[in-house]
């Protein structure tokens, strides 16, 4: 047997046991850092598989707040709400985003009636109410969204949302100016502490596939991909995201948030340099269908591949992250701990 080098310094000294490696973990996800989207639908009866979403279901108001029953005992502290409109209830102005009592508002206001300590999250931006599935209104010519007419809607809806008893809204539809429209709306109409949670980076990507398949906002462009580059992102672009950040915190936004998260962990790092303010990170619906396509093959480890996913999410420096993975960690963690 060769003689021992003569080595200062040995990393692998710090990873020899579980005990030790346990103590020296720099980057933990605790149930403190998830949010939990789901989506909702009116009616009632059974919740509503979707089909490119393994384990996530459209869920009614009342089987929403069964859901959100058993994540809080978990130890979820907040949920954000996607709702699937009817298809007679959408138009090329997405009117029915202003029905205080439209099927979201409901579910807001039944949540709060029995958990009202689990914060709300609503989606603010049009494209669940729109005909043609855009997040905003179209101008004249049909062409593109009209930016300052669909701001002006973003703000009256976003008071419909704080009326309701939402906690945080988030507009997740990168309009020019739309964070400092809702804030002065909501300031104006008394809601102070209403928290703005603002996309601020958001791409046009190619991972939102299953989530608009969940709320229906393909379905006016069929198998035909929704372009949304106008307004989204170019996922070539990290200096712009930069520009929409700066922007987003100069109007008031009170958290700042990346979406996709895996694909854009470089730009999750980059708002982390640039800001003290919190930040989250959307796992979004490709990212979670391809971890459990690649298990049901056999070809990943559903739990080891979930769980680092966060763990780079975490790691790149999101506070908080948007995950349908939430509940399942939350239950998992609870476990241990017990």
């Amino acid at each position: 047997m060769d003689a021992a080098q003569d080595l200062p310094r040995r990393p692998r000294r710090l990873r020899r046991d579980s005990a030790t490696r346990a103590l020296l973990q720099e980057t933990h996800v605790t149930v403190n850092d998830l949010i939990w989207p789901l989506f909702v639908k009116d009616g009632k009866g059974d919740a509503e598989a979707v089909p490119s979403m393994p384990g996530v279901a459209r869920h009614t108001i009342e089987g929403l707040v069964d859901e959100c029953r058993e994540a809080s005992e978990a130890g979820i502290k907040a949920v954000a709400l996607f709702p699937v409109t009817p298809a007679e209830q959408k138009d090329a102005q997405g009117t029915e985003a202003l029905n205080p009592n439209c099927l979201v508002l409901r579910a807001v206001r039944a949540l709060k009636k029995v958990l009202p300590e689990l914060l709300v999250i609503t989606d603010v931006a049009l494209d669940p109410y729109t005909t043609h599935g855009h997040d905003g209104e179209l101008n004249t010519e049909g062409t593109d969204v009209d930016n300052d007419a669909t701001v002006a809607i973003l703000a009256k809806m976003a008071v419909c949302h704080a009326e309701a008893g939402v906690d945080w809204v988030a507009p997740s539809d990168m309009m020019d100016g739309r964070v400092g429209a809702i804030r002065t709306a909501l300031d104006a109409d008394g809601h102070t502490g209403v928290s703005i949670l603002a996309y601020s980076a958001k791409y046009a990507s190619a991972f939102y596939g299953p989530f608009r398949d969940a709320v229906g906002s393909q379905s006016a462009t069929g198998t035909a991909y929704l372009d949304k580059r106008t307004y989204q992102l170019n996922p070539a672009n990290p200096r712009e995201s930069i520009v929409e950040v700066a922007l987003d915190i100069e109007e008031g936004a009170d958290i700042l948030m990346v979406k996709p998260a895996g694909a854009y962990l470089d730009i999750l790092c980059r708002m982390r340099q640039l800001t003290d303010l919190p930040l989250a990170a959307y796992q979004v619906s490709g990212e979670y269908s391809q971890i459990h396509a690649a298990a049901e093959r056999g070809w990943l480890d559903l739990a080891a591949t979930r769980d680092e996913s966060l763990l780079a999410i975490k790691r790149a420096g999101a506070d908080l992250i948007l995950t349908y993975f939430a509940k399942d960690i939350a239950q998992a963690l609870q476990t241990v701990d017990e």
